[in-house]
């Protein structure tokens, strides 16, 4: 049997490259910090796994070949080599300058804040998804593979796989921020990106909140509504049903246990405990970016220092920032001001022997890392927003030790961690013991720092271990076995389904049918039409004799002239069967002599234009009308845009152009409130869509 693979596909493969010493040519290797390699350990052990994403180095065209044979030899990796421009536009252009920002919340309000929207952008954008999907169908085998997407670079590639493969299992994963719907609103193309995100099979987040802002955007731009069933939560496209997955990233243990053993076997944990004897460390590790929050946490500890003079000399805040990834105006602004506030807290705090703040603004690797979280009381994430943020994560299991140094008179003792940690991050709802706060409140946050460093050890200690137990269980396997078992279960149906392809560019959707669906053949029905002798042709007028979105509603001469034609044969009988009054309807059709009308769903019913109206209700008491009116003004009066329409046997509320949500929310209580008021009377009270109905009992 074929076995199932997945190809993973981001924008950076998980390899290293670098030029050989003799020039000639690229050596390679597996970048071990990777989360793309690491979550192979939570997919099935005999799965083939294949990568498809670019590499940090310009690869000269002629070396391209070469270098894309070698890769996929010895490491099954599919290099996706984007033109320079092309590179440019995409990742520095609409990626770090608009998406970006956007989905960390910053609008961009004048062009030097926040990038703006550009069409060249997105246009770039978008080839460069279509080179990557390019590379992915070189390798594919459409009907055994997964393809597991990763993160905002790649939001529409989903929309070019689908289009080539119509039962393609595909799973995406999104490890930014997912913006509410009022800021995800703005985005000029924010279209596009949902309706391709919905080809995939299944999409995941990080938290519920990402999720319920994904969710909230499809609701009201699409009019998706989300279904949750026995716990897992689908979302109805065209008869598809896209699962929604919210899982938290976890870290790789055996890794940073591994390179803890190092550490600890290494001079730089001993070096860093002589420098910071006595002292107290509070510790913050972040990338050199906006959203970091950096400044406020050096704001933070000035704001301790004086509130808790005790601390002066005594505490310490270490500040490692890596380099940072994007470029622009905003960034320099940021370094700008922290540099100005470490030399202003450690001019006015610092004594002979003592700096208040350490701030370390070089590349950091992780087993140095992991020597700074060993001599760490606390660990402080003041990021305004963050994806996830693993950080705290690193922090805990550093805190816990390996037990095999268990000897050394340090780890003997009983293990204790604090953390301080924004409540504005993807990690914050899974850490239960850490101290949230609101990271722009610099007064409150400088006393939940005080807090964590003064706290007893004993409740240090019970934190740790809730955080540690979960940390551990919740690892980068634990997550990836979870996406995937679940893209397999959202899967498992696809090539029982009947699929159709429709739509332009990114309008592109499938329409997964029923197994016993037939198609409508239109060859078939004129050959039937024409051998018939009697024909009943019944035909509903809004969305179908005229655009649901007209507003007005008047039939064209076109249209008039369709149904003289049909009903002037003999042997048709052609009725128009609406929703609509009768004196609305007899007015628009007046011209057309030979047509029925059946009129408010068939309560008035006419054969043609000489007929008398037939009422077909038995019921001809309308006394509970006067019970239903008031409680219907009531609502219309409190939703703005909704209205009363009145029929001779029935009243409609519509909600058609109230806000979604709200709109929806009244609909539910009008209707158990008209349901009761009604109890007695001889109707029926239901709703659709857009509408709450009452109407006589038939």
């Amino acid at each position: 049997i074929i076995q199932d693979r997945i190809i993973i596909v981001a924008n950076q493969l998980p390899v290293k490259a670098k030029r050989r010493p003799d020039n000639k040519g690229w050596s390679f290797s597996w970048d071990d910090d990777s989360l793309l390699l690491q979550l192979k350990d939570g997919l099935p052990e005999e799965m083939e796994v294949l990568y498809v994403g670019s590499l940090k180095v310009d690869v000269d065209p002629s070396e391209q070949d070469d270098v894309s044979q070698l890769l996929l030899d010895r490491f099954k990796c599919v290099p996706a080599f984007l033109p320079p421009d092309i590179l440019t536009k995409f990742y520095h252009g609409f990626c770090k300058q608009h998406l970006w920002p956007l989905f960390h919340y910053m609008l961009p309000f004048s062009a030097n804040h926040g990038g703006r929207f550009y069409r060249s952008l997105w246009e770039a954008y978008v080839a460069a998804n279509k080179i990557f999907s390019q590379r992915v169908i070189e390798v594919i085998n459409p009907e055994d593979d997964y393809v597991w997407i990763h993160d905002y670079h790649l939001m529409v590639l989903p929309t070019f796989l689908r289009r080539r493969f119509n039962r393609l299992r595909m799973g995406f994963f999104l490890h930014s921020p997912f913006p509410s719907s009022e800021i995800y609103r703005t985005l000029p193309v924010r279209e596009e990106i949902l309706k391709a995100l919905l080809n995939s099979d299944l999409i995941g987040f990080h938290t519920f909140d990402y999720a319920r802002h994904f969710l909230s955007c499809c609701s009201r731009m699409l009019g998706l509504e989300y279904q949750s069933k026995r716990g897992y939560i689908g979302v109805e496209y065209y008869g598809r049903t896209i699962g929604i997955k919210i899982m938290p990233v976890g870290i790789h243990m055996a890794q940073i246990e591994s390179v803890l053993r190092l550490a600890d076997k290494e001079w730089r944990v001993g070096e860093l405990k002589q420098q910071f004897e006595g002292k107290t460390v509070l510790l913050g590790v972040d990338d050199m970016d906006v959203f970091k929050g950096v400044n406020l946490k050096l704001l933070a500890m000035e704001q301790m220092l004086k509130q808790h003079p005790k601390w002066q000399g005594r505490a310490v805040l270490v500040q490692i920032a890596n380099p940072a990834r994007g470029r622009g105006q905003d960034l320099e602004e940021i370094q700008a001001e922290i540099t100005a506030s470490c030399k202003r807290i450690n001019e006015t705090f610092g004594q002979p022997g003592y700096e208040p703040i350490v701030f370390i603004d070089r590349p950091v690797s992780l087993s140095e890392r992991v020597a700074y979280y060993s001599v760490a009381e606390c660990v402080v994430v003041t990021a305004v927003r963050d994806g996830m943020n693993l950080t705290p994560y690193e922090y805990i299991v550093c805190r816990q030790g390996v037990s095999e140094s268990e000897s050394s008179s340090e780890s003997s003792g009983s293990k204790k961690s604090m953390l301080v940690v924004s409540e504005f991050i993807g990690c914050s709802p899974s850490l239960s013991g850490a101290i949230r706060v609101n990271p722009w409140n610099i007064e409150t946050t400088a006393e939940a720092m005080n807090e964590a460093i003064s706290m007893a050890d004993a409740e240090k200690q019970l934190r740790h271990e809730k955080h540690y137990r979960y940390v551990s269980s919740h690892d980068v396997a634990f997550w990836s076995r979870s996406f995937f078992q679940d893209m397999e279960r959202t899967c498992k149906d696809h090539f029982r389904r009947r699929c159709w392809g429709i739509g332009l560019s990114f309008g592109f959707r499938v329409v997964a049918l029923d197994p016993n669906f037939r198609k409508l053949s239109i060859d078939h029905i004129v050959s039937v039409y024409l051998r018939s002798k009697n024909r009943a042709i019944l035909l509903d007028y809004d969305g179908t004799v005229m655009p649901q979105t007209s507003h007005n509603k008047t039939p064209s001469s076109e249209v008039i002239s369709i149904i003289n034609t049909l009903s002037s044969d003999i042997k048709n009988t052609v009725f128009v069967v609406s929703g609509r009054g009768r004196d609305s309807l007899a007015q628009w059709f007046s011209p057309c002599k030979k047509l029925g009308i059946a009129a408010e769903h068939g309560y008035f019913m006419r054969w043609s234009a000489n007929d008398n109206w037939e009422v077909c209700g038995q019921n001809s008491e309308f006394g509970w009308k006067e019970i239903a009116e008031p409680v219907m003004k009531l609502y219309t009066e409190a939703t703005d845009g909704s209205s009363i329409e009145t029929k001779e046997s029935a009243l409609v509320w519509h909600h058609r152009d109230a806000d979604p949500g709200f709109g929806s929310s009244q609909a539910k209580e009008m209707l158990d409130h008209l349901e009761s008021v009604l109890a007695n009377e001889p109707v029926t009270v239901k709703s659709g869509q857009f509408i709450v109905e009452v109407k006589p009992q038939v």
